[in-house]
């Protein structure tokens, strides 16, 4: 059992969002999801990157420039943002199942989505289960490996001892606190995040570290940082995701992403049926330039 209830309004810009929580069920567990609407007219679903200062906030630039022509949803996913952040096993069987519930009771079928980083394994699971749910696909500088898995090369076990030791109560807070201290975002920001550094000031970093904050906060990054919510292990389980679609999919590459990331962006964009474009920015490129990423979406849905 499901329910939606509208907390508030927020006044920002031309388009004012209607702040509403879901309560949404998981194996015992009652999540309240925090999600906003924006404008009128085909719906269209923003989902954020996973990281660990993932918030709906990150799409608020890109739902405003949507909003004129659409009604944009954007939301925080269980375990990030404003949403619930229980102690539980995040793994992708509790997003695919969230996704597939989240659609079915908030939106008018078939929807639009534009997926950023890791949500694109998600979106392309849920296409491939339930094609008729979803009109068009937009990827924005889509991943589908998480940072250590990607730093090693390998995979490995110790992935998962290091996801336990960060889920721990006194070793995990000392650890979290070091990958969020601000001086660390600020690194990864301006070395992978973003391609413009002067954008990169005290008060945004301050305002990306108290997302870090939340009762709970560390279980979800812990799972996403050490590659416990990669939908794929190795590259064709990914790809595989895109064979006999239904739904058009449009591959957005970030102009300035890591050599690694970029690779396998540049990687979908050989499969059969898949439109790409190439924007500038890199892994942050949906919030760093969304109007570019909005003028694709515009011409792709």
């Amino acid at each position: 059992m499901t329910q939606t209830t509208d907390l508030t309004k927020s006044n920002s810009g031309n388009y004012p969002a209607a702040v509403q929580e879901y309560l949404w069920n998981w194996k015992e567990t009652q999540i309240k999801v925090i999600y906003e609407t924006r404008g009128q007219g085909n719906p269209v679903l923003l989902l954020p990157a996973f990281s660990t200062v993932s918030t709906r906030e990150e799409m608020r630039p890109l739902a405003e420039l949507l909003a004129p022509q659409f009604q944009v949803v954007s939301l925080d996913w269980p375990g990030f943002g404003e949403s619930d952040r229980p102690r539980t096993d995040y793994q992708p069987q509790l997003y695919h199942q969230f996704l597939k519930d989240f659609v079915e009771a908030i939106l008018n079928s078939p929807v639009a989505v534009v997926a950023a980083g890791h949500a694109a394994g998600y979106v392309m699971q849920l296409a491939q289960s339930q094609p008729n749910v979803l009109s068009k696909i937009v990827l924005a500088a889509p991943t589908w490996r998480g940072p250590l898995p990607t730093m090693s090369k390998q995979q490995s076990g110790w992935h998962g001892i290091v996801r336990e030791l960060v889920r721990s109560p006194l070793l995990g807070q000392f650890l979290y606190k070091l990958n969020t201290a601000p001086s660390f975002l600020s690194l990864m920001y301006r070395r992978h995040v973003y391609v413009d550094a002067a954008k990169v000031t005290p008060d945004f970093i301050q305002n990306k570290w108290k997302i870090t904050q939340k009762p709970g906060a560390r279980y979800g990054p812990a799972a996403f940082v050490t590659g416990g919510l990669d939908t794929a292990k190795v590259r064709s389980e990914f790809t595989d995701k895109f064979q006999q679609l239904a739904v058009p999919v449009m591959v957005v590459i970030a102009e300035n992403a890591p050599p690694k990331s970029k690779a396998e962006m540049e990687a979908l964009t050989e499969l059969p049926g898949v439109e790409s474009r190439v924007i500038p920015g890199s892994l942050g490129m949906h919030e760093e330039n969304a109007e570019a990423l909005a003028n694709a979406v515009k011409s792709f849905i």
